[in-house]
């Protein structure tokens, strides 16, 4: 009984191990054109403001240099839950202080599964 139980475990961690995987992955410089929506409103929020910059690359074609394509956030539905992802991932309180002041460069990995994303893990180089 011991052994089915612990086996039932471990295929239960195997399969949650497996059910998120690598979709996309991005780098991006955040720019002025980055902090600010599109009604002129400054931007707060790290994920707003990673939203805009997804938005301004794939809706609006205003990207800065180093600003690579993503296969994930050209859709809007999917730039729409960008702030579920990032409190789902990873971003350090520091490094979210910098990425809100502009300036920097993120490092954005996409996880989910079968095209959905569930999480991102955000990195920041000032």
């Amino acid at each position: 009984m011991k052994r089915i139980l612990m086996g039932a475990v471990l295929s239960m961690a195997a399969t949650l191990a497996q059910a998120d995987e690598l979709i996309g992955s991005y780098v991006a410089y955040i720019g002025q054109d980055d902090l600010y929506n599109s009604r002129g409103a400054r931007l707060t929020e790290p994920w707003q403001v990673l939203r805009q910059d997804r938005a301004n690359y794939h809706r609006f074609g205003i990207s800065q240099a180093g600003d690579e394509w993503d296969p994930f956030f050209g859709s809007m539905e999917n730039r729409g839950i960008m702030e579920r992802m990032i409190m789902n991932g990873s971003i350090e309180p520091s490094a979210a202080r910098i990425l809100v002041n502009g300036g920097a460069t993120v490092f954005v990995r996409i996880y989910g599964s079968g095209g959905r994303g569930r999480y991102v893990n955000v990195r920041v180089v000032h």
